[in-house]
């Protein structure tokens, strides 16, 4: 696989609830909307990167699940090379429910479950796409080690 621009990252499913005021420790309150969407850093920058012209390759993890199914086939149908993206048995992929009050202030909170079982080893498998890149892109949501394997491939 060869690529202009590959994303060596974290891949999330956002839950994103708008409330008119933040729960209190204990408190249960309705919300005003809730919608899902596809996110991570580093999705979102192999995305907007495909978006914008580039062919682009994804190295990442996600677990074994439906959100796996669905992240999948919306990086394809963004134009996201995907040969990249392991999915890993016996861990959830990535989530990160966010809260959003009225005047726009937000709770995040990140359950990165796969991010976190991406290797280096998993990263030396993608070799080809990392060095025929004309740019690599790392955002930290991986673990460090992983992060600095691709670096160094």
């Amino acid at each position: 696989m060869t690529c202009e621009v590959c994303v060596v990252g974290s891949l999330n499913f956002d839950q994103i609830a708008y409330v008119s005021k933040f729960p209190k420790p204990g408190e249960t309150i309705y919300g005003k909307k809730f919608v899902t969407g596809f996110g991570g850093k580093g999705a979102n920058q192999c995305v907007m990167a495909a978006k914008m012209g580039a062919k682009t390759a994804m190295v990442g993890a996600l677990g074994s699940d439906d959100i796996a199914r669905i992240t999948l086939a919306n990086m394809a149908s963004c134009g996201v090379n995907t040969e990249g993206i392991l999915q890993k048995e016996g861990v959830a992929s990535g989530v990160a429910p966010i809260t959003v009050g009225e005047d726009g202030q937000n709770s995040i909170i990140i359950c990165p479950g796969a991010n976190l079982e991406l290797t280096p080893a998993d990263v030396e498998a993608q070799k080809e796409a990392i060095q025929s890149s004309k740019v690599l892109l790392c955002q930290n949501e991986v673990p460090p080690r992983t992060t600095l394997a691709a670096m160094r491939v």
